[in-house]
């Protein structure tokens, strides 16, 4: 549920914060105040793209802010958990930073987000109807997905697209292995050769390192050897040799400590240096000991090394690579060797073709269960929509498997008695088409998951007592548990059945136009539903009329 909407220096507002509660809200005010403003603002936070031109005149940068309780809302409980940007309390908030030259930066919780998440949270937060969101309602695309919402299968519908996934790309491979077998053969010998004189080499990056290591000492062995006796020699068996000396230097040292005690961490010093050039002494002599510099041997690691290069040359391919290599061609030899196999790629795509169509049956059955349910929810919305002999009717039209399933989904309407149902688009006028959308949203989100509900004037080209009946329907659908439903409108019969009503005004101040907004007591409700009625005079008969309404 949107708990609080701040704005700052957004298109003509230049500061304001509401907050807003469950149930029916509206939005009222006149022409150009602003109202609109709110939801586009709302949007951006919500992920939307920014067209450009959003911050406020002579300012540099708009900054919106939504907070949202999410305390029952798991879907996005979890999302934020998935992604590490969960909050320590039950409030989700959400901020865009669009500055003057078109940039933006996104946060969730605080921390730095990109666009596409927040657009990921936003799917699971509000849903946003607009006076246009009919032209969605043509798409056959949204047709299916508003089936599917109602029905309670996206889950259903997602494992059906997983499998025809699974199952079309080994058709291919299937249909792309029988063109080429004699290519795919001749690829999975030669797989086999370069496979083998690969695990013949027994590289390992590791030993790699060592045979290089060891090449290089037994290069230079003499060398190596010269160094190290000398470094001996000048250590203990040269008549000026270190350790005699520091012998020396110890025992005067040793002497001197008795004079004066002072000089006893000298002493420690010394007998520090004098044993560890002992110990110094015997590692040369140990490493002596163990040099190896067998010809053989270097012959060995030459070859070796040679070998490892000289297939490095022949297939392109760098030391640091071999193993890596090693794994993508092994892969490649089994996927190749799969298709020969007697369980190989024909096998294996009718196994995925029957799981899609298992998969794609239980989607069917469920769609065409939730059809039914769905086509009588609308036909009944539609009837007090003024559609008095309307029905509606969602038909599944069988076809070729899709990701998508095994039907076709469409929405048809017949408008009044002895019509025929036809396409929406071809059965409804345009008002018609307006309140046949609005009947087609009320019934069908019933069983909706999100938590807000945005209308922003959907009830354009209705009036009278079917105005009545939509601010009705809003009320209805906002008297559910956790559900909150904001609607902008100019209809007094819709905005009188709200819980909350909230005034959107403009003022002209330092030249600037800046809109306001804040939520109305009952005396100003009755002010503002007269001010819808009577239009620029309010008398005390639209006053009367306006208490009555509210009253109602």
């Amino acid at each position: 549920m949107l708990l609080n909407l701040s704005i700052l220096d957004f298109v003509i507002v230049d500061k304001m914060s509401l907050d807003f509660k469950s149930g029916f809200s509206a939005l009222t005010g006149e022409t150009g105040a602003g109202k609109s403003i709110l939801i586009d603002a709302l949007s951006l936070a919500l992920g939307q793209r920014n067209e450009g031109g959003v911050v406020r005149l002579h300012q540099d940068k708009a900054d919106i802010s939504a907070i949202f309780d999410i305390q029952h809302n798991n879907e996005v409980i979890d999302w934020l958990q998935e992604n590490e940007l969960e909050s320590e309390n039950a409030e989700l908030i959400l901020r865009r930073v669009i500055h003057a030259d078109g940039k933006s930066r996104a946060f969730i919780n605080g921390k730095v987000a990109t666009l596409q998440q927040l657009k990921e949270l936003g799917e699971s937060l509000v849903d946003i109807y607009s006076q246009n969101s009919h032209h969605s309602l043509l798409k056959l695309s949204s047709q299916r997905q508003i089936l599917d919402n109602f029905g309670g299968h996206n889950d259903l519908a997602a494992e059906t697209y997983r499998l025809y996934q699974t199952w079309h790309k080994l058709h291919i491979q299937k249909i792309e292995y029988e063109k080429n077998a004699q290519i795919y053969s001749d690829e999975l010998a030669e797989l086999r050769d370069k496979l083998r004189e690969l695990k013949q080499l027994a590289f390992t990056f590791i030993d790699w390192e060592t045979l290089q290591q060891d090449h290089s000492m037994m290069s230079h062995g003499n060398e190596l050897i010269e160094n190290i006796n000398f470094c001996i020699e000048v250590l203990e068996k040269d008549d000026t040799a270190i350790s005699n000396r520091l012998h020396l230097v110890q025992q005067k040292i040793s002497h001197s400590v008795a004079i004066d005690e002072k000089l006893k961490e000298s002493s420690d010093l010394i007998d520090s240096i004098h044993i560890q050039t002992e110990e110094l002494i015997r590692s040369l002599n140990r490493y002596l000991q163990k040099v190896d510099l067998d010809p053989e041997r270097l012959k060995d690691i030459e070859a070796r090394i040679q070998a490892i290069h000289n297939f490095g040359r022949k297939h392109r391919i760098k030391t640091e690579e071999f193993e890596a290599t090693l794994i993508s061609w092994q892969a490649r030899m089994d996927e190749l060797e799969s298709f020969q196999s007697d369980d190989g790629i024909d096998a294996k795509e009718k196994v995925a073709l029957e799981a899609f169509n298992q998969k794609a049956d239980l989607l069917t059955q469920a769609r065409k269960k939730a059809a039914e349910t769905l086509g009588q929810n609308i036909t009944d919305a539609m009837q007090k929509l003024s559609f008095s002999h309307g029905r509606f009717e969602v038909k599944l039209t069988p076809q070729e498997p899709s990701l998508h399933g095994l039907e076709q989904i469409e929405f048809l309407a017949a408008p009044h008695l002895g019509a025929e149902a036809r396409p929406i688009h071809k059965a409804a006028s345009g008002g018609e088409l307006s309140r046949l959308s609005l009947a087609i949203r009320v019934a069908s989100i019933s069983k909706a998951n999100v938590p807000c509900m945005i209308f922003d004037e959907v009830d354009v080209g209705i009036g009278g007592s079917v105005a009545e009946i939509v601010g009705k329907l809003l009320k209805e659908l906002g008297s559910h548990d956790q559900r909150q439903v904001l609607v902008i409108t100019h209809l007094p019969q819709v905005a009188s059945l709200a819980i909350h009503h909230y005034r959107v005004s403009k003022t002209q101040e330092n030249n600037q136009t800046l809109s306001h907004i804040h939520l109305m007591d009952e005396k100003m409700r009755v002010d503002e539903i007269a001010r819808m009625l009577g239009g620029i005079s309010i008398t005390d008969t639209t006053r009367e009329h306006a208490k009555e309404m509210l009253q109602a």
